[in-house]
């Protein structure tokens, strides 16, 4: 095994991996009420919403908009969705669907098939679209910044959007400044490559192996920025609590 090969462990592409779906696995604990997020399969957000007239071991599920929120994105009949939500022990699960309805105030789903627990990914992905910025490895003193977007992060790493080309396989060094945190700073390397939009690319960027204490405060952060986003986003929306 080579150094980088030891050093970032990859067994799968960060953002891409093949994920098998099993149609009768053992479905997470689901209740009417909680709240879920939906997004395309190549993992953009859609919508958030409350799930509604579930009922276990049916293959169906209906989210409807959350207190206080606007309309719906209408979505085509026949898309394929993914659900991903988080359960009280902050494991997080995926689920896929097709949309059967969809409207202003709900959409429906049938087929619901879920990825068997034992093998899901624990990486919990939080999705934020901040300023960040890259450096070259070489460039130890952090001198020429390349300025680009986070679209993602989790304990494991990250989705980059840069107008910036670089190389999968390529060593770069990620700054990252999530909210009244502490910047954090990420050797990675680029394992995917894709043109987003004409001369936009999307970066899927494996973090070298963390420290047991690294990960620890890494996944803390992100957990409790994501319930401060929900809590902060439910009372804007409301005006209340």
């Amino acid at each position: 095994m080579g150094f980088f090969a030891s050093l970032f462990g990859r067994t799968a592409d960060y953002g891409q991996e093949e994920e098998e779906f099993e149609a009768h696995g053992a479905f997470p604990e689901l209740y009417n009420g909680m709240t879920l997020d939906m997004e395309s399969a190549e993992g953009e957000h859609i919508l958030s919403g409350r799930l509604t007239d579930y009922v276990p071991g049916e293959a169906a599920l209906t989210l409807e908009r959350l207190p206080g929120a606007l309309s719906l994105e209408i979505l085509k009949m026949g898309t394929s969705v993914v659900v991903r939500g988080v359960n009280e022990a902050m494991t997080q699960f995926f689920l896929r669907g097709v949309v059967q309805e969809s409207t202003r105030v709900s959409c429906k789903l049938k087929d619901v098939k879920v990825k068997a627990i034992t093998e899901q990914r624990h990486n919990f992905r939080l999705q934020v679209g901040i300023p960040v910025t890259m450096y070259y490895r070489s460039d130890v003193q952090m001198e020429n910044p390349e300025n680009c977007v986070l679209v993602d992060i989790s304990s494991g790493g990250a989705c980059i959007e840069s107008e910036y080309l670089h190389a999968v396989d390529e060593v770069l060094r990620l700054k990252v400044k999530l909210m009244d945190y502490a910047p954090m700073d990420f050797l990675g390397e680029v394992i995917r490559v894709t043109e987003y939009q004409p001369g936009k690319f999307r970066y899927g960027f494996l973090f070298a192996q963390l420290k047991e204490s690294e990960l620890t405060e890494l996944t803390r952060t992100l957990y409790n920025i994501q319930v401060g986003n929900r809590a902060t986003w439910m009372r804007t929306e409301s005006g209340h609590w």
